[in-house]
């Protein structure tokens, strides 16, 4: 037995459009992981045993090793078929949000997406959601927006169809969001839904492999070449720095997916506190944060780089070179390491 944390008027609502919706078009945020594909595919799965017409629309490509999850080949990404994702979105009679807290996460779609009028249903667990829906199921505690959606199909009375493959994709969204358990993963419940979904037929030991032990040798050499060369620890704020140039990231035929957890790697050093990842993409320089503890990295990149995220898991973006990030990071030094001396942190 689970708690009843989802709002009952907000169940009662979001049941009445589903209920009255035949085609339901999902969407998640950009750059999509493997809970924003996860929770798409395993609500994609359900509705469609309700007997609607769901697809599912993610805004770019994915990482290849969430390509094996249970309907990824159905996918609609609108990177390739932009005109086909904008005709579901306009078209259709409902559509579900999942994964992403404010409209500009969605990239191209975003304002197809704000512009449709069918209805809106966001379910997530980032703070401050700013999308205008009809329903706002947000729950910032929540470790992964798989397991929110867990909770809301049980709500709805939609457990027994949650079959072997929406069990697969709910519980890849929970694995892949909290490290495979290792992170923002102390809530007792989480593990009774596991063991539900192991019931159901998930493999957790097969998920396992294809998600954290699966990789190119492009990819491992990747991942050797910035832990060995590019690692900068800044030891005055408890900090390891990671940089890859897009020259860099072309030199090891970098694809989606390919850094993926580097950025938690720097933690297994003691007194690395938190860890940072800027990668130069064609348009910006990505930032991903790491933490243990009660450090929040949330707050560093909201305030440094208009992101934001979870306690101990945050990204943001920098529009400028590579150069001018760093830069902008080191500069705000200073500012950091008063946040260790101002107050006692727990880690390691």
């Amino acid at each position: 037995m689970i708690s009843r944390k989802i709002d009952q008027k907000n169940i009662d609502r979001a049941k009445a459009l589903i209920d009255a919706a035949e085609r339901v078009t999902i969407i998640c945020h950009t750059g999509p992981d493997g809970d924003a594909i996860g929770s798409s595919l395993a609500a994609a799965h359900v509705l469609t045993a309700m007997g609607k017409d769901a697809k599912v629309v993610i805004p770019d490509s994915y990482q290849d090793n969430l390509r094996n999850l249970p309907g990824a080949k159905e996918i609609v990404d609108a990177s390739k078929y932009f005109d086909f994702a904008c005709r579901l979105l306009n078209e259709t009679d409902l559509i579900l949000c999942l994964d992403f807290n404010e409209p500009r996460r969605t990239g191209r779609l975003a304002e197809v997406l704000e512009g449709s009028s069918a209805p809106k249903i966001l379910i997530d667990h980032h703070l401050d959601p700013g999308l205008k829906a009809d329903v706002v199921i947000s729950h910032t505690d929540m470790p992964a927006t798989a397991y929110l959606l867990f909770r809301f199909l049980c709500r709805l009375e939609l457990f027994n169809l949650i079959d072997k493959q929406a069990a697969e994709c709910i519980l890849a969204g929970m694995m892949t969001d909290t490290g495979n358990f290792a992170y923002n993963c102390n809530d007792p419940e989480l593990y009774i839904v596991v063991a539900e979904l192991v019931r159901k037929g998930a493999d957790k030991e097969k998920l396992n492999n294809i998600l954290f032990n699966t990789f190119s040798s492009n990819c491992l050499r990747l991942n050797a070449y910035a832990i060995l060369r590019k690692m900068e620890l800044i030891p005055e704020i408890h900090c390891s720095l990671m940089v890859l140039s897009r020259d860099e990231l072309n030199r090891f035929h970098y694809t989606r997916g390919d850094t993926e957890g580097l950025v938690n790697k720097p933690l297994a050093i003691p007194k690395v506190v938190f860890s940072v990842f800027m990668r130069e993409e064609s348009d910006c320089i990505r930032v991903s944060m790491r933490s243990q503890g009660d450090f929040a990295v949330n707050d560093l990149c909201s305030e440094y780089f208009g992101g934001g995220g979870h306690l101990n898991a945050a990204g943001g973006e920098f529009y400028g070179s590579l150069d001018d990030a760093v830069a902008h990071f080191k500069s705000k030094i200073p500012e950091i390491r008063k946040r260790f001396t101002s107050k006692k942190l727990n880690y390691k």
